[in-house]
């Protein structure tokens, strides 16, 4: 009874393991986000991806996280089936408005993480308690 078992992969949206490999390829990387008193850090978990398929940009405080990772559409004999698949994704973060400067954003690509460091202006950084004189 094939016909049946086609009308209920096709109302159920296929066998258990198509659904979560649909939704793979079109998500998008889990970040960490962390604030110290002197620089924003985001971790972006990327594995398998080179660092030079990284676009990373900021424009009118946003800052983009792009990866333009094509498919290799390339067909292989030997496999009954095929997982393995990467695709571009797109992540953008709002930055506060000056506190971070521009010309002191750095990016580095260890492990299958991006780090993308934003450090803050002088200006906006916590000073210490500062002790004033009674006259």
């Amino acid at each position: 009874m094939p016909e049946i078992a086609n009308i209920f992969d096709d109302f159920f949206g296929g066998d258990l393991f198509t659904r979560p490999i649909a939704s793979a390829r079109n998500s998008v990387p889990a970040v960490n986000i962390r604030e110290t008193q002197d620089e924003y850090e985001i971790e972006v978990a990327a594995p398998g991806v080179s660092k030079d398929d990284f676009k990373v940009e900021i424009h009118n405080n946003v800052l983009t996280i792009a990866c333009d990772k094509e498919e290799n559409h390339e067909q292989k004999e030997g496999y009954t089936r095929r997982e393995f698949c990467y695709s571009g994704f797109r992540r953008s973060f709002s930055i506060p408005r000056n506190e971070v400067d521009e010309t002191k954003i750095n990016a580095a690509y260890k492990d299958g993480i991006l780090r993308v460091t934003l450090h803050k202006r002088e200006e906006v950084k916590p000073r210490p308690a500062r002790m004033i004189n009674i006259n």
